[in-house]
């Protein structure tokens, strides 16, 4: 059974930051580029950032581009979302999912999230 967890989550300050880290078990997710969702209440998930299974092509959405870094350690399997100068728009259940690539739209497995929420 694949499962993929995210971990992280949390409160935050404005202008503070999180890192979000993504596992897995049941596929090996170093053979797989990740991306990274979110979701705001009563809306569907839209992509925050997705990394390729070598780690040298990343995407961002403008929204994040600048305060987000996507990475990941193949070695321990694990992919990173480092989130710095965060926004209340911030605030949103956050996933993982593991895709074929980053270039196309399907998710294959995808986590149960982690809730972000940026507030003083």
């Amino acid at each position: 059974q694949v499962q993929l967890v995210e971990s992280g989550g949390g409160l935050a300050q404005p202008g503070g930051s999180l890192t979000l880290s993504c596992a897995a078990s049941g596929i090996t997710l170093n053979r797989w580029s990740v991306r990274w969702l979110r979701q705001y209440p009563g809306e569907k998930r839209e992509e925050v950032s997705c990394i390729s299974t070598s780690g040298g092509s990343v995407y961002y959405e403008d929204d994040v581009n600048g305060r987000f870094t996507v990475s990941r350690d193949n070695a321990k399997g694990t992919v990173l979302l480092q989130m710095n100068n965060q926004t209340p728009e911030d605030t949103a259940v956050y996933y993982c999912a593991a895709v074929r690539s980053c270039y196309n739209t399907e998710v294959n497995y995808v986590g149960q999230g982690t809730q972000v929420t940026i507030s003083t």
